[in-house]
């Protein structure tokens, strides 16, 4: 059975997310599209930027393009419909913003390459979603453009496909290192249900407009003049007491947030945050911090369904594809782990 199939016994919608350019994000995506026809599933297939194009539009290297089969749903701005060597229906028009056009929904009549895109915001891609399953669709796989690992946020998809490779590093030691990290947080503890979890759902919409706010041990709630923790560690810190017990930091979790927090504090504080995909702390910060007592939940955690790697790098160094995996399983044997090329 491969690997498709057995996903689809579990999850309707599933993102792909590169730790990297080149991190074979692309072609795990094409690895997927090609199970998907050999097994007569229909796809729905949609990009957070942009995809299938002959050329990296950044860095002008070559990239795999996307082959589609027939009855295949995906989305198409309109400036790319007819750069389709697939014959396209459109089914649907979209009123979802993109920045190359009119959003469309289309069927592949007629099997060929496809360039394709879709929406902005992540709630329209996951009512995209509901569409594309309305024409047909048996599972969606959105693919996420670089550096935009909010498509692995939990309300966007039931789980992502994570590519990794060489391309992180020339030491494998480092590339299995940084992988690691990200599993790890993408799996951190959910905020168990009770009066803290109710409080701070009862105070985030989800906009800009979210504040830090901190939780006593009465569970008393206090919002702070601040929509975001970066570079606001000293006031965060000031704000502790002894009785603080939860702290939410609302948008990105990165150093400038923790940094003048006294250590002490650490230790009978726990942070809050929406989702992982808010962290941005390297490995060794990370791990110098837990030493510290730091703790951490989030309100919902990710659910990683495979890794792909990618043991070839642009700049001409490889990997042994089987020493990689190997090494991959050594600290993440809970997960499928696959070089989609092979």
């Amino acid at each position: 059975m491969g690997l498709l199939l057995d996903l689809a016994k579990q999850y309707k919608v599933l993102s792909i997310v590169g730790m990297a350019k080149n991190a074979g994000k692309t072609t795990a995506l094409n690895y997927l599209i090609e199970e998907a026809m050999d097994d007569g599933m229909i796809l729905g297939i949609t990009s957070t930027g942009r995809d299938g194009e002959t050329e990296d539009l950044v860095t002008g290297t070559e990239k795999p393009r996307v082959y589609l089969d027939n009855g295949t749903i995906v989305s198409v701005p309109s400036q790319l419909f007819d750069l389709a060597d697939a014959g396209l229906e459109i089914v649907e028009r979209l009123p979802y913003s993109t920045s190359i056009g009119e959003l469309l929904l289309c069927r592949v009549q007629s099997a060929g390459y496809v360039q394709i895109a879709g929406p902005v915001a992540a709630q329209d891609t996951k009512r995209m979603c509901r569409n594309m399953f309305s024409h047909g669709a048996e599972m969606v796989v959105i693919d996420g453009a670089i550096d935009r690992k909010s498509v692995a946020a939990p309300d966007t998809s039931d789980a992502v496909i994570l590519a990794t490779g060489a391309v992180l590093s020339r030491s494998m030691n480092k590339v299995v290192e940084e992988t690691a990290h990200i599993v790890n947080l993408y799996s951190l503890p959910e905020l168990e249900e009770g009066t803290a979890r109710t409080l701070l759902e009862a105070n985030i919409t989800g906009n800009v407009t979210d504040t830090v706010m901190l939780i006593d041990k009465d569970n008393n709630l206090k919002k702070l003049n601040l929509t975001t923790g970066l570079g606001a560690s000293s006031v965060i810190n000031d704000e502790i007491t002894e009785d603080t017990r939860y702290v939410y930091i609302p948008g990105a979790f990165t150093n400038s947030v923790f940094s003048d927090i006294q250590n002490k504090k650490f230790k009978h504080v726990r942070f809050i945050l929406k989702d992982p995909t808010r962290i941005f702390v390297r490995p060794i910060d990370w791990n110098i911090l837990r030493k510290k007592g730091f703790q951490v939940s989030v309100l919902k955690n990710i659910e990683i369904a495979a890794i792909t790697v990618n043991p070839w790098a642009p700049l001409g160094y490889t990997f042994d594809s089987d020493a990689l995996i190997q090494e991959m399983k050594k600290v993440i044997p809970d997960i499928p782990i696959v070089d989609v090329r092979k």
